[in-house]
């Protein structure tokens, strides 16, 4: 039986194995290989910091992800296919590894987050 998320540790694991899978796809891995041109050692403990927030509550993540993505959007195509696929890995990810109450928080949430950086970036760019 799998565990819940419960700590930063099992944060890492997921992070590390949904951008495993990200890093690789058609869709959105040139997004961030090719496009974003990501340094994957900086992002990555960004990513950490930012998913122990919107789990656990702690305010270790400073940023501001909207920004980010829509300057992103301006680059490269940025619609419901490639949030569909971020939120397809991500769901797929934290049910693999996890099950319980903060695991099925990660799915809402970050479904949440999709939706609202998809109307963000539409408002933006329109």
């Amino acid at each position: 039986m799998l565990q819940d998320i419960s700590n930063i540790d099992d944060i890492k694991q997921l992070v590390d194995t949904f951008y495993i899978k990200v890093r690789k796809d058609e869709t959105i891995g040139p997004i961030f290989n090719e496009v974003a041109k990501f340094e994957w050692h900086v992002h990555i403990p960004v990513m950490y910091t930012f998913w122990d927030s919107i789990i656990f509550g702690n305010v270790s993540y400073k940023g501001n992800p909207m920004i980010k993505h829509i300057d992103l959007a301006r680059k490269t195509e940025m619609g419901p296919l490639q949030f569909e696929v971020w939120i397809k890995y991500w769901n797929e990810t934290v049910d693999e590894l996890f099950q319980g109450e903060k695991a099925t928080e990660a799915k809402t949430r970050a479904d949440s987050i999709a939706n609202l950086m998809m109307h963000k970036i539409r408002t933006e760019l329109q």
